[in-house]
């Protein structure tokens, strides 16, 4: 036989056989799950909470009562918002400690893609990285041609000469001028 196809031990029809075993069993643990969970959530609430005996008791009686579980309900509330409290926190919390995390490593990473290269090609390339790094960079420089105008600015002759034409009233009228 070849590598790619290997002897199964058991027949299709005994893997489905099993299949619907397993489904069937993991249906009724599923049931009892949840039986289990009604019944611990009720013997749970039988506990904390007593059952309310109104029967007999005076308008004054039933306001205190009332007043009571007023109370017990602002407790509960109170508690449950500082629980809430603490969760958000830790979850922001969280969030920073998994960004320090991320930057410490380096940010995400990008997915490399695979590229194919024939051993010539590789060859090819790395013999030109090595003549382009002697290569004289001067020559793949632009020229770049200068008009007479930015010559004759760019060699003024003697400063004082030009100093002396450019003060005064001439000498602004001229920069206007050009």
């Amino acid at each position: 036989m070849s590598e790619g196809q290997k002897k199964t031990k058991y027949s299709a029809t005994r893997r489905l056989l099993l299949k619907q075993k397993l489904l069937k069993k993991a249906g009724v643990l599923l049931v009892q799950e949840q039986s289990n969970k009604v019944t611990e959530r009720e013997s749970v609430l039988s506990e904390r909470v007593p059952p309310l005996k109104l029967s007999g008791l005076s308008v004054q009686e039933l306001q205190e009562l009332c007043k009571e579980l007023h109370r017990k309900c602002d407790t509960v509330d109170e508690a449950r918002y500082d629980i809430e409290a603490k969760v958000l926190k830790n979850e922001k919390e969280l969030v920073d400690l998994n960004a320090k995390i991320n930057e410490l490593k380096g940010g995400k990473r990008p997915n490399l893609k695979r590229v194919k290269k024939s051993a010539d090609a590789m060859l090819g390339a790395l013999t030109e990285a090595k003549l382009s790094s002697k290569a004289d960079f001067k020559s793949n420089l632009k020229t770049v041609k200068k008009d007479k105008k930015e010559e004759e600015k760019a060699d003024p002759g003697d400063w004082r000469k030009n100093v002396e034409s450019m003060s005064g009233m001439e000498g602004r009228k001229k920069l206007f001028n050009s």
